[in-house]
């Protein structure tokens, strides 16, 4: 049960619409389900407003999809799946109303939800080679209902393809900014945006970039105000993170 089905029941009980009997009724379900190698949380979205979400490296496709099941049945109407396999993700097409966002590595149970605020969340990156990581974020971001501006390679050697979107810039909410080699985009984005900026190193680079831990410290030593830094390649973690600040 989501916060605002909570919200609404207990509105309907105020109203007189609903007995305390019916109410508690519903609100009975089990917390999580025993699995035995997995125990899916069914009451995360009362407490934290966004229900459990499935990580999916290091999972076989069949604990995926029993996963999945599991939250389907406990009244869940989107399941987001990150870090899935292109195998895994054939085989949750056969047994799940499924949707797989190849790109991202992310698979949506159920449905996509419509954005349900009028704000919107800017996901830019250095280069085309970032776009994995971004679309993580965006995926996440649109499965939590928000509105996502993608602009894409508008990296710090060629500014100017940054400034070319500076409406969208200025009118974001919150702003991810995804980059590798020395992950300057974010300090330039935060010195022009007057709103949050989630910066997200990448592992792109060559080899003295290590992985992409030489972004993660340009980021972290970041001059411009309002810049916060997720762990190296982390689009999950950036695009929950906007996302809760969009809706705030």
């Amino acid at each position: 049960m989501e916060q605002k089905e909570l919200k609404g029941l207990l509105n309907k009980v105020a109203k007189g619409e609903l007995t305390v009997d019916e109410a508690v009724l519903q609100f009975r379900a089990e917390p999580f389900t025993d699995l035995g190698f997995a125990k899916p949380d069914h009451h995360r979205a009362v407490r934290q407003g966004v229900a459990e979400v499935i990580y999916g490296a290091g999972k076989t496709p069949e604990q995926i999809i029993r996963i999945a099941q599991a939250m389907l049945e406990s009244g869940q109407k989107t399941v987001v799946i990150t870090r899935m396999s292109e195998q895994a993700a054939r085989l949750a097409e056969k047994a799940l109303p499924f949707t797989y966002y190849e790109t991202g590595h992310i698979g949506i149970v159920g449905v996509m939800p419509a954005p349900d605020t009028d704000t919107e969340i800017v996901i830019a990156t250095g280069g085309t080679s970032d776009i994995e990581v971004a679309e993580e974020a965006a995926v996440t971001a649109e499965a939590l209902g928000n509105k996502i501006i993608r602009i894409y390679d508008v990296g710090v050697a060629g500014i100017h393809r940054l400034f070319a979107h500076s409406d969208d810039i200025l009118r974001a909410r919150v702003i991810i900014a995804v980059a590798g080699m020395e992950g300057a985009l974010a300090s330039v984005i935060g010195g022009l945006a007057d709103c949050p900026v989630i910066a997200v190193p990448t592992s792109i680079g060559y080899g003295a970039s290590f992985g992409g831990l030489s972004a993660l410290l340009s980021m972290l030593n970041s001059c411009a105000g309002g810049v916060s830094v997720v762990n190296i390649d982390n689009g999950f973690g950036a695009g929950y993170l906007a996302s809760m600040i969009n809706h705030i």
